[in-house]
């Protein structure tokens, strides 16, 4: 097999302390790594089980970092409700107020946006 596993998925953000809080505060992510390449630049690590998120700064510019756009980051979850009761205790801008089913997968999912707008998803598979 040529690819492994994925390493990281980055997202491009305007405000690198509001995204590390959301992430970790709200997400329940853990910061492994916080690093400034320059004056403009700054990179942040976050784990979520054996992969990291990557947030990408770049001096508050975020429509000049738009230069691929990842479509939405997913992450499993054990309940979909519970989770999004949890996250419109912090006013996270939800897509979806209800788990949506996915009845010939068996899934039920629901979007919600992250500080910059990024769209995430939740996903949670019977069994």
């Amino acid at each position: 097999m040529l690819l492994r596993k994925v390493e990281h998925i980055g997202i491009n953000v305007s405000d690198m302390d509001r995204s590390i809080k959301f992430y970790t505060e709200v997400l329940g992510l853990n910061l492994r790594t916080r690093v400034r390449l320059s004056e403009q630049s700054e990179l942040a690590f976050l784990a979520i089980g054996d992969a990291e998120l990557e947030l990408v700064a770049t001096g508050g510019a975020i429509e000049h970092a738009r230069q691929g756009v990842v479509n939405h980051l997913a992450f499993t979850v054990d309940d979909v409700s519970t989770v999004l009761a949890h996250l419109k205790k912090h006013a996270v801008h939800l897509l979806n107020d209800e788990p949506i089913v996915i009845e010939p997968l068996g899934v039920k999912i629901a979007f919600f946006h992250g500080p910059d707008g990024e769209k995430l998803e939740l996903f949670s598979a019977p069994g």
